[in-house]
């Protein structure tokens, strides 16, 4: 007999996370003008998604995106000034029991560990709350710094995806990462 998980419920009572230097919490209309300074720069989100034009454009991914189906996506916000510098989320596959991750963060933060420390308060709530087997993430090829974020909290390289997609014109191979509930388990114990 399979056991059945709420995961909306976990999501529910798990809407706000805390880690050492950071606070994983829904991301609201508030957030428009620290999201806006990320969104807005090219290098900060080259790989990510497109480049927002307006204050409104992001306004209506806050809205869109982060508030219609909040579960699983967070906004990272630093503990010692509030401020919103990137967010992350993990897209449940409920049937497999397993989920991706991703995440952005504003470049005027990158190198300081922000992003494995949220990725693994996720990890820990996939695996220990969540029950699932297998967490993975995916990044382009020419994007080596988010491939060592996913080495760092434990991710094994999982294979090349040739071809993958076109982003922003370009023919992108993806490299895909994942870590198992089992692998997770051995570097936590």
């Amino acid at each position: 007999m399979e056991i059945v998980i709420n995961r909306n419920l976990i999501f529910a009572e798990n809407q706000s996370l805390k880690t050492e230097r950071l606070t994983l919490r829904p991301v609201t209309l508030s957030d428009v003008h620290d999201m806006y300074e990320y969104a807005s720069d090219e290098e900060t989100c080259r790989y990510v998604f497109p480049r927002h034009q307006t204050i409104k454009e992001t306004k209506e991914s806050i809205a869109n995106y982060f508030m219609c189906a909040p579960f699983g996506k967070y906004g990272i916000e630093l503990n010692t000034t509030g401020k919103l510098i990137g967010t992350i989320d993990l897209r449940i596959e409920s049937q497999h029991h397993i989920a991706e991750i991703g995440y952005a963060l504003n470049k005027d933060f990158w190198g300081n560990g922000y992003v494995p420390e949220a990725a693994n308060e996720l990890l820990r709530l996939g695996f220990e709350e969540l029950k699932l087997m297998r967490i993975f993430a995916t990044y382009d090829i020419d994007n080596p710094k988010s491939g060592r974020v996913m080495e760092k909290i434990g991710m094994k390289i999982e294979g090349n995806i040739p071809n993958a997609r076109m982003w922003k014109g370009k023919v992108v191979t993806d490299v895909m990462r994942g870590i198992t509930l089992e692998e997770w388990q051995q570097l936590h114990n």
